[in-house]
């Protein structure tokens, strides 16, 4: 992760604890200096912790059809409220709340600044082998390539 998104990222989640301690009642800091840490042990735990919870967890994640990433969030913000002196999450259903208002925060901003570039990827795809039993047109028709591939045209990811 370069340092220019990873600050990107820190941003986003502190615009959005900001906006969470200010929506919800039972979310509150004491200070700024408690917010700031607060940002920055949510930042860490989202980028050593959360990938570690989310691959453990990912059956449940699966049947709960997403929404076990919403519960991971919340007890990653509940976990940063009993870690951090000066900020407070009272309840579950309050770091339920902070997750959701970090999450449509970074999904708001990623959607109106952007996310960075990627390069323009191409997929061929080449299927080999018989293909009579599915060809409408007759076996006459599967014999004959309709156009010819390159050796070098197959999946390129």
């Amino acid at each position: 992760m370069k340092f220019t998104q990873l600050l990107k990222s820190w941003i986003l989640i502190a615009i959005g604890v900001l906006i969470a301690s200010n929506t919800a009642q039972g979310i509150h800091y004491d200070s700024n200096s408690a917010l700031i840490v607060a940002v920055l042990l949510l930042s860490l735990f989202n980028v050593f912790l959360k990938p570690l919870l989310l691959l453990f967890s990912l059956p449940f994640i699966v049947l709960s059809f997403g929404l076990g990433i919403w519960i991971i969030n919340a007890l990653l913000f509940l976990g940063v409220g009993g870690l951090v002196e000066g900020f407070h999450v009272y309840s579950f259903s309050s770091a339920l709340w902070g997750a959701l208002v970090v999450s449509i925060t970074s999904g708001l901003a990623n959607l109106l600044f952007g996310t960075t570039p990627r390069a323009h990827r191409n997929v061929n795809v080449e299927f080999r082998g018989s293909a009579q039993s599915q060809n409408p047109e007759g076996p006459q028709a599967a014999s004959k390539p309709k156009n010819s591939l390159k050796d070098d045209d197959v999946i390129d990811i």
